[in-house]
């Protein structure tokens, strides 16, 4: 690790340098706490005391703080047969109660001082942002592209190409995003609590009342969707077909929009920023689907990420290796196809793996647009 450039993880608006762990002799095959247990998260951390706004109870046998955290992530701060957990409280002099297995609760922080209090917060907030980032998303940001004439350009796309690129490597119907699932992705969310959820619904309101008013003024987006790009360097090896939001005044506002949108949910911690602008596409042909009909795209730095577990399916069973398509016929072919034009009316917190009865995504709330 270069000590000049550390890493820092973002948690909330504050960010934190992530230190090189220490090394200790822990049997790997030990048994777990949990029965799903992970590797523990060693963030290698200092005594810095990070916040002094948190709010400390004062007690009869000192202080204590309450903090709310999803269930799904007590086993990172428990560690592997308690380490990480006894760590913490050794170094800072201070005592975690944890909810057991199973049941939901803030995790209550006990010691005799206040600085104790804060640096055991800090610690464990660095280890569930850490943790955080490896669980897969449950929610994302979306904007549906569902209009009528959209989906109905679709179907003729998907016709044309079966037709036109019949036997070209790779190219099956099965490849094809489905209809009313086309979307815009603006980024996705780990939400691990209804809580969780809650508070992303109040921010994508804040976003209504500080982004939307000022940025569109009342003005509809009606950006047309026309032309298809794919997302690597050989055009016959690709794994991703999108088509593309034409250049022109639509398309400036909405990317400013969405570029604001996402950084104000990075800032509140809620989502990590991986780009300094949001890449506006729609899918339209995903390898994925062979094994993954759902359609849910992902941007494309998560999309990289989802390779490494191509090989095995949910249950760890050994499973093909992701089978990419020769697009040269269809770029050359379809390069400029004219999906129609589209008015934006809203954007999603959508739902993975759920599916309303229009067919799109299942949606836990949205942003209303004119």
């Amino acid at each position: 690790m270069d000590v000049l450039r550390p890493q820092i993880i973002q948690i909330g608006d504050r960010c934190y340098r992530k230190n090189p762990p220490l090394h200790r002799d822990v049997e790997a095959d030990e048994e777990e706490d949990f029965n799903e247990q992970e590797e523990p998260v060693d963030c290698g951390w200092n005594d810095e005391i990070c916040d002094f706004r948190t709010p400390i109870e004062e007690t009869n046998n000192g202080f204590q703080l309450s903090i709310d955290i999803p269930s799904a992530l007590f086993k990172h701060i428990i560690g592997r047969k308690g380490e990480t957990r006894r760590r913490i409280e050794n170094e800072t002099k201070t005592q975690l109660r944890i909810p057991k297995a199973g049941q939901e609760g803030p995790i209550v922080i006990a010691g005799a001082e206040r600085k104790g209090i804060i640096s055991a917060k800090t610690r464990i907030d660095v280890i569930v942002g850490t943790a955080r980032q490896k669980e897969q998303f449950t929610h994302f940001l979306s904007i549906p592209v569902t209009t009528g004439k959209v989906i109905e350009r679709c179907l003729e796309f998907k016709d044309d190409v079966l037709r036109e690129c019949d036997g070209d490597r790779g190219i099956d119907s099965t490849i094809f995003q489905k209809p009313e699932k086309l979307h815009l992705t603006l980024g996705t969310l780990v939400l691990l609590s209804d809580a969780e959820v809650q508070q992303t619904l109040n921010v994508l309101q804040q976003c209504h009342e500080d982004l939307v008013g000022p940025i569109l003024k009342g003005q509809r987006l009606c950006p047309r969707i026309q032309g298809i790009e794919y997302m690597n360097d050989d055009p016959s090896c690709v794994d991703v077909l999108y088509a593309k939001v034409e250049p022109g005044e639509d398309l400036d506002k909405l990317q400013i929009l969405v570029d604001r949108i996402v950084e104000k949910f990075s800032i509140t911690g809620l989502m990590q920023e991986s780009y300094s602008s949001v890449k506006l596409h729609i899918t339209i042909m995903n390898t994925l689907m062979r094994r993954d009909p759902s359609g849910a795209t992902v941007p494309r730095h998560q999309d990289r990420k989802s390779r490494s577990d191509d090989r095995r399916d949910n249950k760890g069973q050994q499973n093909k290796e992701r089978e990419s398509f020769n697009a040269m016929s269809v770029l050359k072919k379809f390069g400029e196809f004219d999906f129609g034009e589209h008015h934006i009316k809203t954007i999603h917190l959508s739902q993975r793996n759920m599916v309303a009865k229009d067919g799109y995504y299942g949606c836990a709330g949205s942003l209303l647009l004119p």
